[in-house]
């Protein structure tokens, strides 16, 4: 049997590259992969309490990916993290904080993640109809000059009040606040397992020295896939990272732990092996990794994401946690574009590589 028509079309000349390809560094056979019982493989020996069990079960098995062991959740909290009137003025409609959860709720996702305010606002109407998380700190934008820092916004005991069955937060790692950063989410994530809620870790890299005259390292395999290791050792359940786009950023930049040998012995250049190393540092898969869908490019974005969510599935990744590419636009074609991902993570012709 062939993979969907649509989505071959979707993926262009490169399907071939993308669907065919085989892993041959850290192997599938390495990997614990999304499956029904996921859940029941990793976390039942865990220290996650019952309540945690249930809160994640409630996430992945709802909508449309409800029971794969692969998400496909909708966060909208650019109106903090990107500004209101940049993030919504395409689309208006989302000014509204009702819209967005209308948005998840159509597109069949698994959770819908925003903003104490958004979710707070909806809590009564909606927090028993899709999972809620809430997404516990933000860089807002009205600091001149900007200094890239999340600040907490709220308390993890507020989320916990209005329904929300887990908490979200992000960790700028490398930048001047990051110790901080790291010591307050690990204390929320503390808390919120003892409430019963799952967690969510943003595992993003931020320093002007990882930007370099010969290339951006920000979301290069080696420097993210060390997020994703600091990420799980604070128990975070569920990492969410950029899709790499190249790898030897700790040797071009010239810091931290490298050797040339490991490049050589746990990826190549491949999409799909840079991925493989995000994932093999998400305790090899143990803790799924869900990918970025990236910023709106306007024609493009259905491809974008199709491809995205391609290589995600067939790194051993868990879904995509996509909003830009579906709410900045008609909100019939931001549900098409979330359930074309959601279609690629349903077609069990698209393997593991």
């Amino acid at each position: 049997m062939k993979t969907d028509k649509n989505i071959v079309e979707l993926l262009g000349e490169k399907a071939d590259f993308y669907l065919e390809h085989v892993c041959e560094k850290i192997t599938k056979d390495e990997l614990q992969t999304p499956s029904r019982t996921s859940l029941d493989k990793v976390f039942t020996q865990s220290n996650r309490n019952p309540q945690v069990l249930r809160s994640l079960s409630q996430l992945y098995n709802h909508g449309n990916l409800g029971g794969t062991g692969y998400l496909s959740i909708l966060p909208v909290d650019q109106g903090i993290e990107h500004s209101a009137a940049f993030s919504f003025y395409k689309n208006p409609d989302y000014f509204d904080p009702e819209n967005i959860i209308k948005l998840a709720l159509e597109a069949g996702c698994n959770g819908v993640a925003s903003t104490f305010g958004v979710l707070g606002l909806n809590a009564r109407k909606y927090a028993h109809k899709i999972p809620f998380i809430v997404k516990i700190n933000h860089n807002e934008l009205l600091t001149y000059p900007n200094k890239y820092d999340q600040t907490l916004f709220g308390k993890v005991k507020t989320a916990w009040d209005m329904g929300a069955i887990a908490v979200g937060a992000t960790i700028y790692f490398g930048s001047a606040e990051s110790n901080r950063q790291l010591k307050e989410i690990a204390e929320a994530f503390e808390e919120a397992h003892n409430l019963g809620m799952a967690t969510i870790l943003w595992c993003y890299t931020r320093n002007e020295a990882f930007k370099t005259d010969k290339e951006d390292y920000h979301a290069s395999a080696d420097v993210t896939g060390q997020a994703n290791q600091i990420g799980v050792t604070i128990q975070a359940d569920i990492i969410k990272q950029k899709l790499p786009t190249n790898n030897f950023g700790f040797k071009e930049i010239g810091f931290g732990k490298y050797d040339d040998e490991m490049y050589k012995t746990l990826t190549t250049d491949h999409p799909i092996d840079l991925c493989r190393l995000q994932v093999a540092n998400c305790y090899m898969g143990k803790i799924g990794l869900i990918n970025s869908g990236g910023g709106s490019k306007g024609k493009s974005d259905l491809s974008e994401a199709v491809t995205t969510a391609v290589i995600n599935k067939r790194a051993g990744g868990s879904g995509l946690i996509m909003g830009r590419k579906a709410f900045q636009k008609p909100f019939s074609e931001g549900v098409r574009v979330l359930q074309s991902v959601q279609e690629v993570y349903l077609d069990n012709k698209i393997n593991i590589a």
